[in-house]
């Protein structure tokens, strides 16, 4: 990774359009006081379906049984559950979206649109979940205002779920990644979704702000689609994972 000064990292939050004023100062801040840079992975973000997907991207054929083990957190109770237990393990597909924060505005967009998409995948027979980096009170800001189903969104402040798929992190990921100019052309999307949108969803600990988030889907235990954001906006096509959603019930 390249070396970059904070002068200029300071200078590329500030323009970035879809960051509050509040939110830049709070992530510059962030910025400043974290050095933890985490090295990049090998695997690029990218998405494959059938039973090698799993090695196809670097993944261990036991990353379902793995993950199935991380404990996050109920955004409507607050209790603690395992990730195993938000699906039938045996054989129901489930569609784990990973958000970067609750504060991230990018991602009030995505869960806007996941929820939107939600008739569609339950049509197919599909589960659809959406986890978060923050506290469970967070994850209400964001159910409450956006609005989203609180049934379907976990905390995960530790970041656990997201170690686990070695999802990217840092500074140059989360703003100066050319994936991330894709925003601007979803300019309109965003602007709806921020319409309650506020920064106090964004987790207390600012250096979860520099987390990428990433679509996972598994039926049981057995991963058949994986995508790493490769920067902040960098969301999948949630048609592309509809289409082999449902394509994989009926193929069933």
């Amino acid at each position: 990774m390249a070396s970059l000064s904070l002068n200029s990292i300071s200078s590329t939050v500030s323009r970035l359009p879809f960051l509050s004023a509040s939110h830049r100062k709070a992530t510059t801040s962030a910025l400043c006081l974290s050095r933890r840079w985490r090295s990049p992975v090998a695997i690029r973000g990218g998405a494959a379906a059938g039973p090698t997907a799993a090695a196809s991207l670097g993944f261990s054929e036991s990353i379902g049984e793995t993950l199935g083990e991380v404990s996050i957190f109920s955004a409507s109770s607050g209790e603690a559950v395992l990730i195993k237990d938000l699906w039938d393990q045996s054989e129901e597909i489930a569609v784990v979206a990973l958000l970067r924060h609750f504060g991230c505005i990018c991602c009030w967009e995505l869960a806007s649109a996941l929820r939107d998409s939600m008739p569609k995948f339950e049509s197919c027979g599909v589960k659809l979940i959406a986890i978060g980096v923050g506290t469970p009170d967070k994850a209400q800001i964001l159910a409450e205002r956006l609005p989203f189903p609180l049934d379907r969104l976990y905390a995960d402040p530790d970041r656990t779920a997201y170690d686990t798929l070695d999802l990217y992190y840092g500074v140059a990921r989360t703003f100066l990644n050319p994936a991330s100019a894709k925003v601007f052309s979803r300019s309109e999307s965003i602007k709806k979704a921020a319409k309650n949108y506020t920064t106090k969803a964004t987790p207390n600990d600012f250096s979860s702000v520099l987390q990428q988030g990433g679509m996972f889907v598994f039926k049981g235990k057995e991963l058949i689609y994986a995508r790493k954001d490769e920067g902040t906006g960098d969301h999948a096509p949630l048609d592309d994972v509809l289409n082999i959603c449902c394509n994989k019930v009926q193929v069933a």
